[in-house]
């Protein structure tokens, strides 16, 4: 029996209609907030593209996927946390990775403190122990009243005491896009102290709580607050202490890990570079409540682009290293500096990059 045009019609609308009532009202888990973004730098003087980390070698590619984080150990080689929780060492010259220890989660920053323990920032099971037998402890998972839900980066200052981020409260590492989405101040900033083993908040209200560095002298430390594109610096010591005030802001990309090397320069991974469109939604929550109902192929999304920066204590800008091309190590996600290399984690990539570190002319 043939379909009637006029059914035809009411029913194609009445798929529409739904369609329109879905985009408009069915409930997302944001809270979106309006933000104005500052104009995105041109890629240009300071920031200008070019191909320096074209180079990038890859040290075990052939099993290590996805280490946002390298720590160099007291006995010289090279750890790295991969997807599936396992942590990783190899020679810096390169070799087959060895298994080392497992979190059971998802290990993210990695640092070792000065009892030779590998202290690890993971996002599911939060700030962890890991013994030189393997053994691995918890250590902190709430400060506040608040249990970690995005445990990122951490540094350990000379006195012991462990600075760590939550990146979000809100959002576990699943969902992070969500928590750029909806532009709320989920982040953290905490301490943790061995000698108590009590964990304080030092700074909340940040948007995306990232890398931590702590400046040679003590003096003060350096958090990426991601979602805003600018590093925060923290004074821990002199007249000035608990202040916080931007070191760098209106950065070209989203900044991620942030690690202390030589000669005063703050290394800071650039995840990508900034998404215009979503520059655009930001001031329109409306909109991006819309976006969070479509498919997630049709959200914005980082792109795939290898870009770090070296920042000094004034916040100025002196190393600019990139790599544009598909094939480029990315997401860069932390840079750690040892004998004249960059090593270079990835929340994505395979194996360790490895950047031979020359200096600027």
């Amino acid at each position: 029996m043939p379909v009637k045009v006029g059914n035809l019609i009411l029913a194609c609308a009445s798929i529409v209609l739904l369609g329109v009532l879905y985009l408009l009202f069915y409930p997302v888990g944001i809270d979106a907030a309006a933000w104005t973004p500052p104009p995105a730098p041109k890629l240009e003087g300071v920031y200008a593209v070019n191909q320096a980390l074209a180079g990038v070698a890859r040290l075990g590619a052939e099993v290590i996927v996805g280490s946002e984080d390298v720590a160099v150990g007291p006995d010289g080689r090279l750890y790295a946390g991969a997807k599936d929780g396992t942590i990783y060492r190899l020679p810096v010259e390169g070799g087959t990775p060895e298994r080392f220890a497992s979190t059971g989660g998802r290990p993210l920053g990695l640092k070792f403190d000065q009892r030779g323990h590998l202290i690890v920032a993971d996002c599911f099971r939060g700030l962890l122990d890991i013994a030189p037998d393997g053994t691995v402890s918890v250590l902190s998972t709430e400060a506040g009243g608040k249990p970690f839900r995005f445990t990122d980066d951490l540094d350990i200052a000379a006195d012991g005491t462990i600075y760590f981020t939550d990146a979000s409260w809100k959002f576990g590492q699943p969902e992070y896009r969500l928590d750029f989405l909806e532009h709320r101040p989920n982040g953290r900033l905490l301490a943790y102290e061995p000698a108590t083993k009590t964990t304080r908040v030092v700074l909340d209200n940040l948007y995306f709580a990232n890398g931590v560095a702590i400046s040679p002298d003590q003096q003060f430390l350096v958090v990426a607050e991601t979602a805003k594109y600018r590093l925060l610096r923290y004074w821990l010591a002199g007249e000035r202490r608990g202040q916080v005030e931007p070191l760098i802001e209106n950065l070209p990309g989203f900044p991620d890990g942030v690690s202390t090397g030589q000669n005063g320069v703050f290394w800071v991974a650039l995840f990508a570079r900034r998404n215009p469109v979503l520059d655009r939604l930001l001031p329109q929550p409306f909109w991006r409540k819309m976006v969070v109902r479509l498919p997630r192929t049709f959200q914005p999304k980082p792109d795939h682009y290898g870009f770090v920066l070296g920042i000094n204590d004034r916040g100025e800008v002196i190393r600019n290293l990139q790599d544009p091309a598909p094939t480029a190590f990315a997401p860069v996600t932390n840079v750690v500096e040892h004998a004249g290399q960059l090593y270079l984690g990835s929340l994505e990539d395979k194996g360790i990059g490895v950047f031979p570190l020359e200096q600027p002319k």
